[in-house]
This record gives structure tokens, sequence and C-alpha cells, in this order.
């Protein structure tokens, strides 16, 4: 379940010292409902868009927005998760972790946490618990 490792990271991160955790967080299937057309998807998932809020206002999640979205589809989305206090800090990349003791990064972007449709990320049901564990 994605709530045990969103724990386990957060309690590496404080076992490390770490400031801040990595998040990639997909769009459709993940955090919007898809629409299987040329629109831009709008209909969030029950608990996504007040669970991004909250993960807008900490400064100890780094977020990234993942998905496949087209350059002009991803200003339209940035756009929309701004007007609903939805904020990324960066897209489909993560400058802030080079190559170090961890591994290679100029091919695969670091993360703590992947909520993907694609990785088991249930959006119907797993936004309520991430919502709950970080009230």
């Amino acid at each position: 379940m994605i709530t045990r490792a969103i724990e386990n990271c957060f309690g590496f991160a404080k076992a490390k010292g770490w400031d801040k955790t990595y998040w990639a967080i997909d769009i459709h299937g993940t955090i919007l409902k898809p629409t299987y057309n040329n629109k831009i998807s709008t209909e969030f998932y029950p608990f996504a868009k007040e669970t991004l809020q909250l993960l807008s206002k900490r400064s100890d999640v780094y977020k990234i927005l993942f998905t496949c979205s087209y350059p002009h589809e991803i200003e339209q989305y940035l756009e929309y998760f701004r007007q609903h206090d939805i904020h990324f800090d960066n897209v489909n990349k993560n400058p802030e972790v080079a190559d170090g003791a961890y591994g290679y990064y100029h091919e695969k972007i670091y993360f703590n946490v992947l909520m993907d449709d694609k990785a088991g990320f249930d959006g119907e049901t797993d936004w309520k618990g991430v919502y709950e564990l970080l009230r």
C-alpha cells in the first residue's frame, strides 16, 4: 500500500537527516480521471486535490509531475493545478539529485515515492489514505 511506502520514506529521511523527500506523481489515472480524447482531464479522483494541496504546502516534499503528456498539455495541466493551489517543483526531472553514492541519475530521475497507476497506485482509493496520513 502507498501509505506504507510513504511512512517508510519519511522514516528513512528522518534517520538519514534529510530535509526533503522526492515524490514523482503521474496525472492520468492517478491525479485525474482520463478522458481518452484530445481534451485535458479535469476530474480529480476522490481526495487527490486535497492531498496535493497539503503536499504543495510542505517544504519537505519535492513534487515532480511525472507524465507523458505533450509539452502544450503540460502547460495546461500546470495552470489547472495552480488554479487549485497545487504546485509542482519540476516536470519529469529532478535536478536536485545528481550522481553520487546512490546511483547514476542522468537517464533515470531520483524519487522516494512513486504515485502512478502503472505502478499500482489506485486513484479511486489510495488518495484517502495518503490524505489521512499527511493530516
